[in-house]
């Protein structure tokens, strides 16, 4: 794996880790727009978990790239369920937010991550 790969994906498990901690401490920017967009209060912590979960298998793909390659897939659809969740709620302008946990993930898979 290349040294850019790497470093995006290191990124790209802080932000994901971030978006997880941030669900979990319910951070007001965060809760707020899940409120809004019709998300019900008993799957934060599931959600948050997720995210997690994302983060955490990023990491570990740096050592076992199955993991990592999985981790990945699975955190592009989480933020593509996100994406879609927010045009369902009609809050176009909150689209770009899960995007940009989002695009370093695609970033380090475009890389080459894990290989």
């Amino acid at each position: 794996m290349s040294t850019t790969a790497t470093v995006v994906t290191i990124v790209a498990a802080v932000l994901v880790g971030f978006s997880a901690v941030s669900v979990f401490l319910r951070t007001k920017w965060v809760v707020e727009p899940l409120a809004d967009y019709g998300v019900p209060q008993g799957w934060w912590n599931w959600l948050g978990a997720a995210k997690a979960a994302g983060a955490a298998g990023l990491l570990v793909g740096l050592f076992v790239p199955v993991i990592g390659l999985i981790a990945a897939v699975c955190t592009v659809l989480y933020f593509t369920g996100a994406v879609i969740t927010v045009i369902r709620a009609r809050s176009y302008a909150h689209v770009p937010f899960p995007m940009i946990y989002a695009a370093p993930v695609v970033a380090a898979l475009a890389l080459g991550y894990p290989a």
